[in-house]
């Protein structure tokens, strides 16, 4: 077993599990986790939900599930070079979009929405509500009865409100104190791995250009690099040289920061680290800033674009229509999806309609969606 440092989350001080369980015997608690997320329903659907392109749009673009796994490999590496534990940050890691709807933010936009008077709609707290009660997979429990250290880590933004209802899970939204350092990690890791990919997925698609990247820092002084040593590199290979590099500098200045941090916050537990006023996992101020540059471009670029925004449009149309018809007419939705609407709207009103509804939407791929879309509007599909 590598050494862990003293604030990394370890079994023995976790909070443990709210139903408890024989201790596994030839694996840790925190690799019964990314085990159970692995194995989930919700986890293979990340497969068929995209970050910026609809799952239609093309075999190459990053979906939840490659990101997911990116976003792992990032954190593992630096974890290990942190003396965190590996096992929980890419448990974190590969639960952290399980809630996330068809069609990226969009989706979540039109969801959030939808359901403005029945409570609101957080992808953070649906991933939460996934592991806590979605998934119906074993005898003894609903959900994946995961590791509090899982769960304070997949919850990574939160509303006061909802914080308030969540207990122990939600605590710290409310005295503003820091999660462990793994789940510090894994957010970290996860905005290193979607700005560089969508950049990747971005220029695979035309809508950014490779002259347009050259002007921002990060880019640019990768892109030089690689031409001068390699003139006549072919451009995929000239980008990919150069992402590979991108994504390797923003993970060094990260570790670097991060023991910096740590060292001159000096916790002695996992406890004292989360009582640190600012996350200790993080990047240096010039690291932040060619990160913030590089987020800017393609916020104004990239996310704006109008056929991405275009794809935007049609996925709330889509979202919105869908909650709409099953909120009209719960008879059209599956059989085993109409008793959990008539059981929860018989304990909560129409909030608790709402809240089956938005699971039932949430949890579908893209190109679920849209076929449900088509059964349900379209003459020409009556099934």
């Amino acid at each position: 077993m590598r050494a862990l440092a003293p604030y990394a989350a370890t079994e023995q001080t976790s909070r443990g599990r709210a139903l408890t369980e024989s201790a596994p015997r030839r694996r840790t608690e925190y690799q019964r986790d990314r085990d159970r997320v692995i194995h989930s329903g919700a986890f293979r659907r990340l497969e068929y939900k995209t970050q910026v392109f609809v799952n239609h749009e093309g075999d190459m673009f990053r979906t939840r599930l490659t990101h997911s796994m990116e976003v792992a490999q990032i954190a593992r590496t630096a974890a290990r070079v942190l003396q965190l534990n590996e096992d929980l940050t890419e448990a974190i890691c590969l639960a952290h979009d399980l809630g996330h709807t068809p069609f990226g933010h969009a989706g979540q936009d039109a969801l959030n929405a939808c359901m403005r008077d029945f409570g609101g709609f957080e992808h953070n707290l649906q991933s939460l509500r996934v592991v806590d009660l979605l998934e119906h997979k074993y005898a003894q429990f609903d959900g994946l009865n995961l590791m509090f250290e899982t769960r304070e880590g997949i919850l990574k933004h939160c509303s006061v409100a909802n914080a308030r209802t969540l207990g122990d899970i939600g605590r710290r939204f409310l005295n503003r104190t820091q999660p462990g350092l793994e789940a510090q990690l894994a957010n970290v890791a996860d905005e290193i791995a979607y700005n560089n990919h969508d950049v990747d997925d971005g220029l695979r698609a035309g809508l950014i250009t490779v002259e347009q990247l050259r002007e921002l820092e990060l880019f640019g002084s990768a892109y030089q690099e690689v031409r001068s040593q390699w003139p006549h590199l072919s451009d995929g290979r000239t980008v990919h040289e150069v992402i590979r590099r991108m994504i390797g500098r923003q993970v060094e200045d990260l570790m670097d920061a991060s023991i910096a941090a740590v060292a001159a916050a000096a916790p002695r537990s996992a406890d004292d680290a989360r009582a640190a006023g600012e996350p200790l996992i993080c990047m240096s101020e010039a690291g932040r800033e060619t990160h913030l540059e590089l987020k800017r471009f393609l916020r104004t670029s990239l996310y704006y674009h109008y056929r991405v925004h275009r794809v935007a449009v049609k996925a709330a149309r889509t979202i919105t229509a869908l909650f709409d018809a099953f909120m009209d007419d719960t008879r059209v939705l599956p059989p085993k999806a109409q008793q959990r609407v008539s059981d929860s709207e018989a304990a909560h009103g129409m909030a608790g309609r709402a809240r089956v509804v938005a699971d039932y939407v949430a949890g579908m791929t893209d190109r679920f969606a849209i076929a449900e879309y088509d059964r349900l509007y379209r003459m020409t599909e009556l099934t």
